[in-house]
């Protein structure tokens, strides 16, 4: 099968599970994962969306490969190929020692009027991951999210924003 030739044509979720059992089935994720910087802006949109079904094997694979995809996202201008990638950073463990400049981008990014609800949410997820273990990050993340006006918010961030608020108190309440 060519996956190139595949991921070219339109393909829907039912193809994406047909794609993965067969790059499972023919051992060919690196062929996947090198479709992710394909120049064809579809292809690569593609292939980080069948990336983003992987099972728990796949995503162990993919975290030898989690620098690679830290520098992607902080070089993407394509914000639906920035959102998957951030969602393959997420089924990742948080980098140890934690990456300043995803920290940064994450922290200018959930606040950003330029990046869609999706992208925002996102990182608001993966900069509390990465401030989780370091008490002195996660109330700078507090602080950054009390400040935020939640009326302005779309739905999906006033949730997770929430979320993290409620997680972020019950870890404070742990530690005591």
């Amino acid at each position: 099968m060519n996956l190139k030739k595949k991921l070219k044509e339109r393909i829907n979720i039912k193809d994406v599970k047909e794609l993965l059992h067969t790059i499972e089935e023919n051992n060919s994720m690196e062929e996947l994962y090198a479709l992710i910087f394909d120049s064809d802006t579809r292809i690569s949109f593609q292939a980080l969306w069948v990336c983003s079904h992987l099972s728990e094997s796949g995503h162990q694979w993919l975290h030898q490969k989690q620098e690679v995809l830290i520098d992607a996202t902080l070089s993407c201008t394509h914000s639906g190929k920035r959102r998957l990638l951030l969602d393959l950073l997420l089924h990742q463990p948080t980098p140890n020692p934690p990456r300043v400049d995803l920290l940064d981008f994450c922290m200018k990014q959930m606040i950003s009027k330029n990046e869609p609800p999706g992208v925002q949410a996102l990182c608001m997820k993966l900069a509390y991951e990465i401030c989780r273990p370091i008490p002195e990050l996660l109330q700078e993340l507090s602080t950054m999210l009390d400040i935020m006006q939640t009326e302005l918010l779309p739905p999906s961030m006033r949730a997770t924003r929430k979320n993290i608020l409620k997680a972020l108190v019950k870890q404070n309440s742990l530690r005591k």
